[in-house]
């Protein structure tokens, strides 16, 4: 005969036997029988204050911990009482059930801990025995309650931010194909987000700006967002202190996919046409080369020297290691004797960088100020078009020497966003998957939390 130790909430439940049976999905499961200890049938009436006594009684089924890799329920009858004067009946308490659920709380409490750990709801329904619409209501009633408040007219609200944050960041993400997105809002020092609405228009900044109320919104100094003019310029006409920032990611992802990349292809089909082939073909496959900075390069030929491996082999498989191959630096030079305009984008390139190294503005008002004269010398369609960029955005670029900030934790909380999504295999509820962001982007690396062993 096994027996179970049962935890404390259990302590009005006498155990006295248990056997292992198999579910309806297969799995094995202790089934705990016992009786409950409270003595109701001296309770008295609450309408006439007669003794009540015992009408009937039914049998209940409560889902309890996993122990190892079984489940486990917990069954017993629980009692109706009659009284014999009024006719009033009531049901037996269960001091341990949770309400609305058809479970132990000590299996509602060991469901939430394990959501909190970032387990998705698939596994936590694996190792609970639960359904998946009963994982999610379990972790939404556990969103809820960290992350919104209810209000005198009955509507839930997000929570105010915990603390007066000094700089912001925003920017949009996908949410569902067919170019829907969203905007999220965090607090730079913690990556904590503050705010997600639908959209990545105007609308989004007023909604946060009302939520958090403008004596919050007058602590903060800057954002730092990437060049969506909605978000510039809806912060400046609601919050005009505060001073939106650029970042070197975005100026040099522009310049990189919208300038080097396209000259490289208008050198290429300008070479063909001149008969040029060779040097043509020598500008395949250089769009790495020619956008990487010249430490990058010389980094990876160090690499190649020593042989190092970016690509594991096996032997099972049949698959070659890959080392570094040389030459980087070398090609870059090649590429920059052959073509004058090349060898321009390589000196804006290292411009641009020395320039977001600066926390002097007006020194970087300079260096910004003479990499749009470079470009307007050259007369070329793609560099002009980045003049007009840095010129659009100028105070935005050099406030970064004052406010050295940057967009890279609203990446990286990006990158997260995937990955939650990609996890639980796309979330149709929006409501929900916007509070898992808020929980994800506040989660630290916790323990697992254990389920209860067997004693024999």
């Amino acid at each position: 005969m096994e027996y179970i130790k049962l935890p404390s909430t259990l302590a009005e439940f006498s155990n006295y036997e248990t056997t292992i049976e198999t579910n309806r999905a297969g799995r094995e499961q202790y089934v705990i029988f016992g009786r409950l200890d409270s003595n109701e049938s001296v309770s008295v009436c609450p309408c006439c204050g007669a003794k009540m006594h015992i009408h009937n009684s039914r049998k209940v089924e409560l889902h309890h911990l996993p122990f190892g890799r079984r489940l486990s329920v917990v069954r017993f009858e629980r009692h109706r009482y009659r009284c014999p004067t009024c006719k009033h009946t009531e049901m037996q308490h269960i001091p341990f059930k949770t309400e609305n659920y058809r479970m132990t709380t000590d299996l509602f409490e060991y469901t939430q801990e394990l959501l909190a750990s970032g387990l998705t709801n698939k596994i936590v329904g694996e190792i609970t025995g639960l359904g998946k619409n009963t994982v999610k209501d379990i972790d939404t009633q556990r969103l809820q309650k960290l992350y919104t408040v209810t209000t005198e007219d009955g509507e839930r609200r997000l929570t105010q931010p915990e603390r007066q944050v000094k700089f912001l960041g925003i920017d949009e993400f996908k949410l569902h194909n067919g170019h829907k997105y969203a905007t999220v809002i965090i607090d730079l020092e913690t990556a904590h987000i503050l705010w997600l609405a639908h959209g990545k228009k105007k609308a989004c900044v007023y909604g946060f700006i009302e939520h958090v109320g403008m004596a919050w919104m007058d602590g903060v100094e800057a954002v730092a967002c990437d060049m969506n003019s909605d978000y510039q310029e809806a912060f400046e006409e609601m919050c005009p202190h505060i001073q939106p920032v650029f970042d070197y990611f975005h100026i040099v992802k522009n310049f990189n996919d919208k300038v080097i990349g396209a000259v490289r292809k208008d050198e290429q089909r300008r070479l063909i046409e001149e008969g040029n082939l060779e040097a043509a073909s020598s500008l395949k496959k250089t769009k790495y080369i020619l956008t990487s900075s010249r430490d990058t390069l010389a980094r990876k030929d160090k690499e190649a020297e020593v042989g190092k491996v970016i690509d594991l082999g096996g032997v099972l498989f049949q698959k070659e290691t890959v080392t570094r191959k040389p030459g980087y630096v070398a090609k870059y030079k090649q590429l920059l004797s052959q073509n004058e305009l090349l060898f321009t984008l390589d000196i804006i390139k290292e411009k641009l960088s020395a320039a977001y190294k600066l926390t002097d503005e007006a020194k970087m008002a300079k260096e910004i100020s003479e990499i749009m004269d470079l470009c307007e010398a050259t007369g070329n369609k793609h560099l002009l078009w980045f003049q007009r960029l840095l010129n659009n955005h100028f105070e935005g670029i050099i406030a970064h020497a004052a406010y050295s900030i940057s967009t890279s934790k609203v990446e990286g909380l990006n990158n997260k966003i995937k990955t939650v999504r990609r996890q639980g295999y796309g979330y149709p509820d929006d409501d929900y998957f916007f509070l898992k962001l808020f929980d994800a982007s506040r989660r630290r690396p916790a323990q697992i939390p254990l389920s209860h062993n067997i004693c024999d």
